[in-house]
């Protein structure tokens, strides 16, 4: 009886605990409700291999994590994108720059670039979502 309750324990955690790659919309997730009034609008982004030149003010990774508990895996991934967006954009103001560029998705250290897709890592108790981009002063 144990062997058969440890199986079935294992199926369930496993279950709750696996997780996939989700690639998410930029323009949908940056578009949406809940960027509006979270996202700094005077700080410029641009993403993929981008041709926006500027003072390079250093290369920065956002990685950012959130509970994907009771919420679905978009809403986990919206919520961890917007979240490294403004992590983004705050090191931009710190460093005084007005815009990130080259932003690209920086899972495990491993570089995927896109202009119109981001990667997101949904675990469904914690979602991750690690980005990378220079800040430059235009």
């Amino acid at each position: 009886m144990s062997k058969t309750l440890f199986l079935i324990l294992t199926v369930l955690l496993t279950g709750c605990t696996a997780g996939g790659t989700l690639h998410r919309p930029i323009a949908d997730d940056l578009n949406s409700e809940r960027a509006n009034g979270f996202l700094n609008p005077e700080i410029q982004m641009f993403f993929g291999k981008s041709e926006i030149s500027g003072k390079n003010l250093g290369t920065y990774t956002a990685n950012k994590r959130t509970n994907g508990s009771n919420k679905t895996p978009e809403d986990a991934c919206q919520i961890a994108f917007l979240s490294a967006i403004k992590s983004l954009q705050n090191r931009a103001v710190k460093q005084g720059g007005n815009a990130v560029t080259n932003i690209h998705s920086y899972y495990k250290n491993v570089p995927q670039w896109s202009d119109t897709t981001y990667r997101c890592e949904d675990g469904h108790i914690v979602t991750a979502v690690t980005l990378r981009g220079t800040v430059i002063k235009m």
